[in-house]
């Protein structure tokens, strides 16, 4: 019988989960197409891009809401690294409520935000916003939807850049899975540099092996009782870490606690959360220097929960890691973010349906939307 992540189609239909289930295992095959679209783009990109970079006084500001504002967090320390300049990750959500602050240097800016709708009344705001506050700013906008005001406003603008997704990742399911590793990738080909020529296949075929293998892993992983799950990274893992505990919050509308920290962070104070009903994922940089802190975490977790507790993610051999990334020794850990979020995805997807939650559509009652509302924007006054 055919499957899809190791569930029937016609049940996950029935349980509500058909979209969210297709959108993340569709995730392979959009970022071939990413790859083939940013390429094809490439001109285009590098004559906005470029007379930018050139600039030595050049802010960067990598922006967006929810699970769109940890793209930024994701892409920021290795682009920095990359690009040698400052960059920043600042959420819509703070640009809009403190402007003055978040733009308080007026400095050059090229604003990257990213958006699955661009239709949140924040994304369209923080724009506007750097545009009031700052007098010289670009705009990059990375968005899936090419009809939202995002868009709209910023089509035809000679100081912005769109690039699309491709119209699948504009996610028909309430959370974002297809549409965020898409920008994420987006991003990271679009201002990191001519990257290895393989690097999206091997990505897309670790991908295509995890989705293959890890469903029965997934479902294990919160069968046992689990009521708290703890993602824990560092760098631009820790990002990760942070959306991965979005996933599980709104896939299981808030049945299980989720919470994230960075690996060493994890210690000054949220450690607190720890008990036997907790699962703690930690995702392993492939730095080196980095690993060792993320591995003295995962020692420390297992003298502290019970056996099979503690999920590992990253680079190495089965023996190594829980859940192993095959191929991809080597890679950024803003690159291996893609492929590691599937494990998140994987296990938001089947407590959700543990828990008699629908995945497509986890708050029915509307009491938490799919774009953002009830936001009242107010004047920025001089």
């Amino acid at each position: 019988m055919t499957t899809l992540l190791g569930l029937a189609p016609t049940d996950l239909e029935a349980r509500g989960g058909a979209h969210t289930a297709r959108e993340i295992g569709q995730q392979p095959a959009l970022w071939r197409e990413v790859g083939r679209s940013v390429a094809a783009s490439r001109d285009d990109l590098d004559a906005f891009l470029q007379p930018l970079l050139a600039r030595p006084d050049l802010r960067i500001i990598l922006t967006g809401a929810g699970t769109s504002s940890f793209v930024g967090q994701i892409l920021a320390p290795v682009l920095t690294r990359r690009l040698g300049r400052r960059i920043d990750a600042v959420s819509t959500t703070d640009i809009v409520s403190n402007p003055r602050e978040c733009f308080a240097e007026d400095v050059p800016t090229l604003l990257v935000s990213f958006a699955r709708s661009g239709d949140s009344p924040e994304s369209v705001a923080a724009a506007g916003l750097a545009d009031q506050c700052l007098s010289d700013v670009a705009h990059l906008v990375v968005t899936c939807n090419p009809e939202g005001r995002l868009t709209q406003e910023h089509a035809e603008a000679s100081r912005s850049y769109v690039l699309f997704m491709p119209a699948e990742s504009n996610d028909l399911g309430f959370a974002m899975t297809s549409s965020f590793t898409c920008m994420t990738l987006a991003g990271l080909l679009a201002l990191g540099g001519q990257p290895d020529g393989n690097l999206v296949e091997r990505l897309a075929r670790a991908a295509e092996e995890v989705l293959a293998t890890r469903g029965t892993s997934a479902r294990d992983a919160v069968a046992q009782g689990v009521n708290r799950i703890v993602y824990l990274g560092s760098g631009s893992l820790t990002g990760l870490a942070r959306e991965s505990a979005l996933k599980v919050l709104e896939l299981t509308a808030g049945t299980v606690v989720a919470t994230a920290d960075s690996s060493l962070g994890f210690r000054h104070g949220p450690k607190a959360v720890l008990d036997d009903r907790t699962l703690a994922v930690v995702y392993l940089s492939d730095d080196d220097y980095t690993r060792r802190y993320d591995e003295d975490m995962v020692a420390e977790l297992r003298a502290a929960l019970p056996d099979g507790r503690v999920v590992t993610v990253g680079v190495g051999t089965a023996d190594e890691v829980t859940w192993a990334l095959p191929g991809l020794d080597g890679v950024d850990d803003a690159a291996l973010a893609l492929v590691a979020v599937l494990a998140a995805q994987l296990i938001g997807l089947y407590a959700s349906l543990a828990r008699g939650c629908t995945p497509d559509n986890p708050f029915p009652s509307g009491s938490v939307n799919r774009v953002v509302q009830g936001v009242t924007l107010h004047p920025l006054t001089a």
